[in-house]
């Protein structure tokens, strides 16, 4: 890492479910991951979708570092894993799985609000996302959090592509929350490329457009998993894992697809 992480930053994370740690991450990876967000939008995996319906371009994919080196060394050699390890206060730190998230200048498709764990086949506290923004990005394009909702119950997954609700999961639908914002606090920040965002995957989150005419919103948001998870056989849709991974439901999310990546130093010894 560039600096330390504080307590006062895992307290953060704890209390508010998302923390923004400014300067973690060397210029040299941000470089690296715009090179390879070009290539890997320029030949999608079988997960690659387009989610802008109202012009510009909203790209996602999931698993790209299952098919570009780039992002396996970024899970395998950068700081991410401890960053994640430090903030959720874990010995050891598995990895999920990715995602590339890319919102094009002058794209108004918002990203619905929503939690990550419900679309996922894993049960736990410590499971968190970092958000690695490659491109310089303000409040009112990045990623919006409701405070303390990492607490809430689990709702109900919706796809992004039609925003049609997953079936037979039997979760009660997420407050409509655009409609009385008033009730939540919302917390955002502007970013810089270095910046991450470090989220429990029950936080409620979603995103604006991008309405700048010149400005891309490029980010490589990686999945991790520490000591108190274990995997979910879950009832109804699921999105991820996109494969099964021959674990038993509540066995420990460590194998081949989910394979550990980092463990407290003094672990090693």
């Amino acid at each position: 890492m560039l600096r330390g992480i504080t307590h006062d930053e895992t307290q953060e994370y704890l209390n508010n479910g998302v923390v923004m740690l400014p300067r973690v991450f060397s210029m040299g990876w941000i470089e690296y991951l715009r090179e390879a967000t070009d290539v890997a939008m320029a030949n999608p995996g079988p997960h690659g979708e387009e989610y802008a319906k109202g012009g510009g371009r909203f790209f996602g994919d999931l698993d790209v570092a299952k098919r570009q080196n780039p992002f396996r060394d970024f899970i395998h050699q950068s700081p991410a894993a401890q960053i994640i390890g430090t903030i959720m206060a874990s010995n050891n730190v598995n990895f999920f799985y990715d995602q590339l998230l890319v919102k094009e200048p002058r794209t108004g498709e918002k990203t619905p609000w929503h939690q990550d764990q419900p679309y996922w086949a894993v049960k736990g506290f410590q499971v968190a996302s970092i958000w690695l923004p490659l491109d310089a990005v303000g409040k009112d394009t990045a990623l919006q959090y409701i405070k303390a909702s990492h607490r809430w119950d689990s709702y109900n997954p919706h796809h992004f592509s039609d925003n049609t609700p997953y079936e037979g999961t039997g979760l009660p639908e997420l407050p409509d929350i655009d409609a009385e914002p008033e009730k939540y606090e919302i917390l955002a920040w502007d970013m810089e490329p270095g910046d991450c965002l470090v989220f429990q995957a029950m936080t409620v989150h979603g995103s604006p457009g991008n309405k700048s005419s010149a400005n891309r919103r490029r980010a490589y948001s990686t999945r991790w998993t520490g000591d108190d998870a274990r995997y979910k056989r879950l009832t109804g849709e699921v999105a991820i894992p996109t494969s099964d991974p021959g674990l038993d439901d509540g066995a420990k999310m460590d194998c081949n697809d989910f394979p550990l990546i980092w463990k407290k130093p003094e672990l090693n010894s």
